[in-house]
Order: structure tokens, then C-alpha cells, then sequence
């Protein structure tokens, strides 16, 4: 059977990235969190301040921190917190409506305690054999054949899409359903540069560690894991959101590496993000004989690019532009007949990324009018902000910080991830937590390759992993903590009207 191909491959390729975390920014600063105080409730007061060029020293209690230094890049040095005060500590209202049985924890920590060198082996498998995006065959065969030997019922090249994949176990009728993502890719050149074989790792034993507890404590429910494709621009959460593979999910449950303070998590959001691809094209003729006859491809490219800087200065502090010129057969001889820009475009919500969208898009128009050129302007998959969901976001915060010896922060990243789309469509939960890594080896670097596949990154990722497991296992065995959630969410999407996307782009709230 001939299986159905992804979205075209836009024309930037494989290199230019709308997904995934590059670095952290101090976009929505707020205090850590630590034992014994913190309160979500108090989230709506977060700051939409950006510090650049600025050194942040995070205090940790471990004797080692994760530090931004200049220019944005997390280093692993000693050093001190900075003189100037703290902001307030945030006291806990959380009024449980019952904690997890201590059984089904201990079940939990056992099964992934024991699963510790499989899961370690698994990804590393992954990290040395790094494919693009919908290119993901190895990692979906190791990983299919991982959860099959575990007794999960497995769908290969799931939702029409050659590398995603689907497994599922239920225990019992009319239980909740619990979805986990794992990611794949890696990027060209510099390979899992962005720990995706860590999260690979990780979504494995989150089903793997809550199929095991249902199974103990006969609870009701059941384990939905997806492999999905391509989220390095290629938006694969995104074509399987359309093609209906979250749609028997109560909620959903992913996390991601990145630098950090050492021995940390976060909650903090991402930018909605935008990829676009222009394409102008003129007419060729002699550059020095006949140039009249010409119709400048390049130079409308060019003006395009200076308008877009231009357009800059009148940007909000938190908004994102970037991209390249390309072009084929260029000569300088000849007027050029082709040119293309790959831009992307990033903004902290919908809102803001529309009207950036529709502002940049007047610069391609004008270059073309300028120039004489025709120009095509196609956009792949919006990104849209992560959406955490508060509750599900305290529960995971008091797991780690109680059990793991972990704090947690509201730090966001100025990078974008497709799995903002799941937040929009459920209640759904996606922590960012550091590894160590060498100075300047921020996520997207060859130095993050290697921090992917250390022995202490993946002791950090098995801490989040116990995390998210016992957070899942709330959602599946606690009526009350599940309305909380579900409560929550549709607070949000008061706040957020959904809009549909039109030509690729998402309208705002």
C-alpha cells in the first residue's frame, strides 16, 4: 500500500526552523519555585519584559547554576545571584481534592527505576542515528518495537503520515484518555541539537510507567502515545491535529530540553510562529547589455529584505523577524529572473502574529510593485503559542519539587513548538526542564548534541518523566482534579476566542 505523503516540502528546507526551543528568554519573569511556596494562581501577573545583553545568575542550591550571559546563552559555571531583590515568593492555595495513592507512586518510581538502562539505551539508539523531519524511520521502527514488547497495541505509519506512529493500552470501561507526545527529528548537520531523542525517551516511559499503574492498581483508563513527525518546521502535530488523531484525548503531555538553572523546570509559554515563502520572478537579460530588457528578481528580494528591517524599529520589543535570500542560477552577467525569501515570524500570541504577518506581507507586495516583478507568497503551518494548563502545571510543579529535589520557574521561550496547537484544542501540559551544557551550546548548537546524550541529561529527563507519569495517573484516577483541569481549560478559551486558520494563519483573540 502506497501511504499518503506529508504537506509538500516547503521551499526553504530542511535548515530553517519555525519549531522548537532555541533558547530561553526572560520573557514572563517570576519568582522559582522551591520548597515550599508557590501558587499558580498568582500567573496572570507575569511581566512581558525582555533583558538582553544581561548577565542572570539563578541561585542553586546544588553549588552549580545554568547561567544567561550575553547575547542569550546558558553556561555551566559557579558564581552568585545578582544584589538587586527578588521578586516575591508566591504562597500556595492548592487545595487538593486528594493526593495520588502512595502505592501508585511507588509503582511509578519502580517501574521507571527499572526501566532505566532500556530507556537510556533507547536514546541513545535514537540520538546516533538522527533523521530529518518525515524522515523519521529508524526512530519509528525502535520505537514501535519498544512498545510493542511492552503490550501496547501499535499503528505504524499512523494518520497517512509514513513516520508517525500511534499505541495505546486501556485498562477497564469507560476510563479517561491520556495522551503523551515523543518527537523524533533532529537537524541537518548538527543532529539531535535540539534533545529530541530525550524526549522520544521520555514520552516512551510515561506509558510505559502509567500502563504499568493501571494495570497494578486496576484503574480505569487508558495510555495514547503518538510519534510525531516534523516538528522542526515541518508541523507535524499540526496534520495530525486535522487528521483527528487527538480527538479521543483528554488531556495531553510532552516536555522538552533546553538550558536552564541546574536541577530545574518550566512552565513559561512559547511564540506563535509563522513560516513564509516568497517567491518573485522577473527576466533574465545581459547585465551590462541589455539590462533594460530585465526584470530584477534579485532586487526585489533585496528591497523586500531592507523593508523588513526597516519595519524593526516599529516592532514591539517581543516580536520576531527573520530570514534569508536564496536564488538559482545566478550569474553576475545576467539579470536575475528568480529570487526567493524564506522568513519566519514569531509573536508571544495570535494576535500579534497576524498583524506582524500582515505587515511583513505588505513588504513583499511593495517590492514586487517596485520592482515589476510577480511574486507568490505561501505560508506553511502557524505555530501558535503554548497555552499550559495551570492546574496541570501545579501538580507537575508540586511533584517535582516535593519527590525530585527540583524547582520550577515561569521562564518562556522565544522559540515556537507545534504542540502550541494541542494547548488550543485541550487541556494539555508541555515543561521545559534544563540539561547541562558548555558555554554558548544553547539548544540548535553542536555543543547541545552532545549535552543530549550525557549521562546527566538523561537522569534529568527520567526526574521529569516520574513527574509527568504521576501527573498523567492524577488526570486518569481523580474525578475531582479532572474537572479542575477541564475547568481551566475552558476559562482559557473564554479568554481566547479560537478562530479557524485562514491561508495558513491563525486569527487572534
Amino acid at each position: 500500500m502506497v501511504l499518503a505523503d506529508p504537506v509538500p516540502t516547503p521551499p526553504m528546507g530542511p535548515t530553517s526552523s519555525a519549531g522548537c526551543f532555541h533558547i530561553f528568554s526572560l520573557r514572563n519573569l517570576l519568582p522559582r519555585r522551591g520548597k515550599p511556596t508557590h501558587n499558580r494562581d498568582n500567573a496572570q501577573a507575569r511581566s512581558s519584559n525582555v533583558i538582553d545583553g544581561s548577565c542572570w545568575n539563578m541561585g542553586d542550591k546544588h553549588g552549580q547554576r545554568f547561567d544567561l550571559c550575553s547575547g542569550g546563552d546558558w553556561i555551566l559555571i559557579p558564581g552568585r545571584p545578582p544584589s538587586y531583590s527578588a521578586p516575591p515568593e508566591y504562597v500556595s492555595n492548592d487545595l487538593k481534592s486528594r493526593a495520588l495513592d502512595p502505592e501508585v507512586v511507588r509503582t511509578v518510581e519502580s517501574e521507571l527505576d527499572e526501566l532505566d538502562t532500556q530507556l537510556r539505551e533507547l536514546s541513545l539508539k535514537i540520538h546516533s542515528h538522527p533523521e530529518l523531519g518525515f524522515q523519521e524511520k529508524y526512530a519509528h521502527d525502535v520505537m514501535t518495537a519498544f512498545l510493542e514488547k511492552h503490550g501496547f497495541e501499535v499503528t505504524r505509519h499512523y494518520a497517512g503520515l509514513k513516520t508517525a506512529w500511534r499505541a495505546e493500552y486501556s485498562v477497564g470501561h469507560g476510563g479517561r484518555v491520556l495522551g503523551v507526545n515523543s518527537e523524533m527529528d533532529a537537524l541537518p548537520g548538527i543532529g539531535h541539537a535540539c534533545g529530541h531523542n530525550l524526549i522520544a525517551m521520555s514520552g516512551v516511559g510515561i506509558a510505559v510507567a502509567v500502563k504499568t499503574a493501571l494495570v497494578a492498581h486496576d484503574i480505569a483508563g487508558k495510555i495514547v502515545i503518538l510519534g510525531t513527525p516534523a516538528e522542526e518546521g515541518g508541523g507535524g502535530k499540526v496534520i495530525l491535529l486535522k487528521r483527528g488523531a487527538y480527538k479521543d484525548m483528554d488531556v495531553c503531555l510532552m516536555s522538552h530540553p533546553a538550558p536552564g538553572e541546574a536541577h530545574s523546570a518550566a512552565d513559561g509559554s512559547t511564540n506563535a510562529a509563522q513560516s513564509m515563502f516568497v517567491q518573485y520572478t522577473g527576466k533574465t537579460a545581459h547585465a551590462a547589455g541589455s539590462p533594460w530588457e530585465g526584470i530584477n528578481a534579485l532586487d526585489a528580494a533585496v528591497s523586500a529584505y531592507n523593508s523588513i528591517s526597516s519595519l524593526r524599529q516599529q516592532l514591539k520589543p517581543d516580536l520576531r523577524v527573520h530570514g534569508i535570500i536564496q536564488g538559482s542560477n545566478w550569474t553576475p552577467n545576467v539579470i536575475p529572473d528568480n529570487a526567493r525569501l524564506d522568513y519566519i515570524a514569531r509573536a508571544s500570541n495570535k494576535t500579534d502574529l497576524v498583524d506582524l504577518v500582515e505587515r511583513i506581507k505588505r513588504c513583499f507586495h511593495a517590492a514586487a510593485l517596485a520592482t515589476g516583478c510577480d511574486v507568490n507568497i505561501e505560508m506553511n503551518h502557524a505555530y501558535l503559542d503554548l497555552r499550559q494548563n495551570p492546574v496541570l502545571a501545579r501538580e507537575f510543579g508540586d511533584t517535582i519539587v516535593e519527590r525530585y529535589d527540583m524547582t520550577m520557574n515561569h521562564l518562556g521561550s522565544s522559540a515556537s513548538t507545534d504542540f502550541g496547537n494541542v494547548t488550543y484544542e485541550l487541556p494539555a501540559f508541555h515543561p521545559a526542564y534544563a540539561i547541562p551544557t558548555e558555554p554558548n551550546g544553547g539548544n540548535h548548537t553542536p555543543m547541545f548534541t552532545r549535552a543530549a546524550q550525557t549521562k546527566e541529561a538523561h537522569v534529568a529527563a527520567i526526574k521529569v518523566t516520574k513527574g509527568l507519569a504521576l501527573t498523567g495517573l492524577r488526570v486518569l484516577s481523580d474525578d475531582l482534579f479532572f474537572e479542575e483541569v477541564k475547568a481551566a481549560f475552558e476559562v482559557d478559551k473564554e479568554a481566547c476566542v479560537l478562530a479557524k486558520p485562514d491561508n495558513g494563519m491563525c486569527f487572534g483573540h
